[in-house]
C-alpha cells in the first residue's frame, strides 16, 4: 500500500552530519555546561556563582572587558572603515587590493601567544622599538603594555583586518548609479556621502563594529599571554578561578562570569544580525 504523504530522503542531509556534530561537541555541548555549572556546588543547586557576578573583582573585570573591547572596536572599525574605503575605489583586479585583502585575512587569525610575543619583543622594556626610541622618549613609561591600554593596542592589531573583510562587502554594494544619480540632481561628493552613503553605510558600519566587540571581548589568549598577573579582564579573572590553590569552590564562580559572556555576546550578536538584515536590503 503506497502511502500518500511526501517522501522524506536523507540523501541532501548527510553533508550536514559533520557540521552537526561539530556544533554539538564544540558549541552545544559546553554551552550547557556553562549553564548547569553556573548553578551548581559539590552540595547541588546554589546561586553562589550568579551572587558572585556582583562582587567588586567581577565587576571590575567586566568593566575592564568592556573597556578594552570597546575601545578596539572604535579604534579598528574606525580606521579599518577607512582603509576599506581606499580599498574598494581600487579595481578588483589591482594587486594592492588583492594584496591587502589577502593580508587581512591572515593578520584577522594572527593572535594568541605569538601575537603577544610580537609586541613584547617590540614595545616591552628591552623591546626593538623602545630601546631605539630611548634616547628621545621613554616608550614603556610605567609599563602600560601589560595593562589595559596595551590589551587595547594588540587587540586593534587584530581588529584593524577584520573590519577590512567584514566592512568591504557594504562599501562595494554602493552602485555607481546612486551617486551618478545625485551627481545629476546638483548634488557634490560631499552631500552624496552625508545624505546618501553615509545613511546606507551606517547599519553596516555599526554591524562590524559590534563584530569587533564581541571577537575582543572572547579573546583570551592574547591577554593571558601578555599579562602574567592581575586579571583586569573577565577571561583573566575566569582562569585564575579556575588555576587558584587559595580560593576554593572557584569552578561554579567561573563558570557563572562565562555565563556571563555568552549571553553578553550572545546580545552583541543578536544586534549584530538586527543590523545586518537591514543592510541586507540594499545589497540585494
Amino acid at each position: 500500500m503506497k502511502g500518500s504523504g511526501r517522501r522524506f530522503s536523507v540523501g541532501p542531509s548527510l553533508p550536514l552530519i559533520p557540521f552537526a556534530a561539530f556544533v554539538t561537541i564544540f558549541l552545544f555541548v559546553p554551552t550547557v555546561t556553562v549553564i548547569v555549572g553556573a548553578f551548581q556546588s559539590d552540595q547541588g543547586f546554589t546561586l553562589d556563582g550568579l551572587r558572585y557576578l556582583t562582587s567588586k573583582a567581577a565587576l571590575e573585570a567586566l568593566k575592564g572587558s568592556i573597556i578594552v573591547s570597546a575601545m578596539s572596536a572604535i579604534v579598528g572599525a574606525v580606521v579599518g572603515g577607512l582603509l576599506t574605503y581606499i580599498v574598494s575605489t581600487a579595481s578588483p583586479t589591482s594587486i594592492m587590493r588583492r594584496t591587502v585583502v589577502a593580508v587581512s585575512g591572515v593578520l584577522a587569525q594572527f593572535g594568541g601567544v605569538t601575537l603577544a610575543f610580537a609586541f613584547m619583543a617590540s614595545y616591552a622594556f628591552q623591546g626593538v622599538v623602545t630601546v631605539a626610541l630611548r634616547p628621545t622618549i621613554d616608550l614603556y613609561g610605567s609599563g602600560w603594555l601589560f595593562d589595559l591600554p596595551g590589551l587595547v593596542l594588540v587587540y586593534t592589531y587584530f581588529q584593524i583586518p577584520l573590519m577590512v573583510i567584514v566592512f568591504l562587502p557594504a562599501l562595494e554594494g554602493l552602485r555607481p548609479q546612486w551617486r551618478e544619480a545625485a551627481v545629476n540632481l546638483g548634488a557634490t561628493p560631499r552631500r552624496y556621502w552625508l545624505e546618501v552613503g553615509l545613511p546606507l553605510l551606517r547599519p553596516a558600519f555599526l554591524g562590524s563594529m559590534l563584530l569587533l566587540f564581541a571577537n575582543a571581548f572572547a579573546a583570551y589568549a592574547t591577554a593571558a599571554a601578555l599579562i602574567g598577573q592581575g586579571t583586569p579582564i573577565t577571561p583573566l579573572l575566569i582562569r585564575q578561578l579556575f588555576t587558584s590553590e587559595v580560593l576554593l569552590g572557584g569552578s561554579g564562580a567561573a563558570k557563572a562570569l562565562a555565563l556571563e559572556m555568552v549571553v553578553v555576546v550572545a546580545l552583541v550578536m543578536g544586534a549584530y544580525a538586527w543590523l545586518l538584515r537591514r543592510t541586507s536590503r540594499w545589497l540585494r
